[in-house]
C-alpha cells in the first residue's frame, strides 16, 4: 500500500481479544450515547442532557449534548462493527476523560458515589484499541485487504 496513513489508520495484528474487547465496550458506548440522544433505555434524551450539561457548566449545553451523546452512539456502533475503529477508539477515549474530570473526578473512585471508576475503565478499553486497532475480525480488515492487493497489483504491472 502507498498511503503509509491509511496503512498506519487499518492495520491491527489483533485478534480474538480485539473482537471480545471492541464488541462490549462499543455496545455499552453506543447504548449511552443512545440514552443522551434519542432518551432511549431511560435518558433524558438531547434536550434534558442538553440542560444538565449546561447545569454543570458544559456549555453550550445542546452541542455538548451532541458532541457527548453522538461521540458516544455512533463510536461505539463504530467499535462494535471495527470500522474505523482507531478514530472511533480515540474519540471515545476523549470523551471518557471529559466525563471523567467534568462530572465524576470529585466524587472519588467508586460508582456508588458518582466516582469515576466506570469512565476510567471504558477510558482504558477504548485507549488500548486506539493503540492496538480493531483487529483481523474488523471491517478495517475488509477495508484494508482490497486496498493493499491493489497497490501490489499497481506496483506489480508499473514494474516496481
Amino acid at each position: 500500500m502507498n498511503n503509509p496513513f491509511v496503512k498506519t489508520l487499518l492495520h491491527s495484528r489483533g485478534g480474538m481479544a480485539a473482537l471480545v474487547l471492541r464488541v462490549p465496550v462499543g455496545l455499552i458506548l453506543a447504548a449511552h450515547g443512545a440514552q443522551k440522544l434519542f432518551g432511549w433505555f431511560g435518558g433524558y434524551g438531547l434536550e434534558g442532557t442538553a440542560q444538565w450539561l449546561a447545569s454543570i457548566g458544559l456549555a453550550p449545553g445542546t452541542l455538548m449534548a451532541l458532541l457527548a451523546g453522538g461521540a458516544e452512539f455512533f463510536g461505539g456502533l463504530a467499535l462494535v462493527l471495527g470500522l474505523l475503529t482507531r478514530p472511533a477508539a480515540l474519540v471515545s477515549a476523549v470523551t471518557m476523560l471529559v466525563a471523567i474530570f467534568a462530572v465524576h473526578i470529585d466524587n472519588g473512585l467508586f460508582m456508588a458515589n458518582n466516582g469515576y471508576e466506570y469512565a476510567l475503565t471504558l477510558f482504558a478499553a477504548t485507549t488500548a484499541l486506539a493503540i492496538q486497532g480493531g483487529g483481523r475480525f474488523a471491517l478495517d480488515t475488509l477495508l484494508l485487504d482490497p486496498l493493499e492487493k491493489a497497490a501490489h497489483s499497481r506496483g506489480a504491472t508499473s514494474g516496481q
